[in-house]
């Protein structure tokens, strides 16, 4: 290859529309962290709330507006005194199911790695293969 293709190779380009649209969705600390337990079972904002360490009353509220908004979840309001709310996965957040076990497959492998690397002696700042 010359130099000249190997720049043209190199380029960046925009990501595709279909992983803007991916993060449009999922980004955000929380949300797949709500995904995760909505994956288990239909929830109250309490549960939630309680499960997921250190979200916001406010922040938890607007995660789940927006993954509603997106048709992700669902939110279903008893007529009870005082009135209940359930969060539960819509039939479209079914749907990431298998990219959320992935995603938590791959953590565990990188935890692991990690593990794995700071277990190993240093010696004058490198790391030494352990053997």
């Amino acid at each position: 290859m010359t130099e000249e293709l190997c720049k043209e190779h190199a380029k960046l380009t925009e990501p595709p529309p279909e992983i803007e649209a991916t993060l449009a969705v999922l980004s955000g600390k929380w949300k797949i962290l709500i995904l995760w337990q909505l994956m288990r079972r239909e929830c109250r904002f309490n549960e939630l709330r309680r499960a997921i360490k250190g979200v916001s009353q406010h922040m938890l509220t607007t995660q789940l507006r927006d993954l509603e908004r997106h048709g992700i979840i669902t939110r279903t309001i008893f007529p009870e005194v005082p009135p209940r709310v359930e969060y539960a996965l819509s039939e479209h957040g079914e749907s990431l199911k298998n990219v959320i076990r992935t995603l938590a497959t791959w953590g565990h492998t990188h935890l692991r790695r990690q593990q794995a690397a700071t277990s190993r002696p240093v010696t004058r700042g490198r790391k030494v293969a352990a053997g």
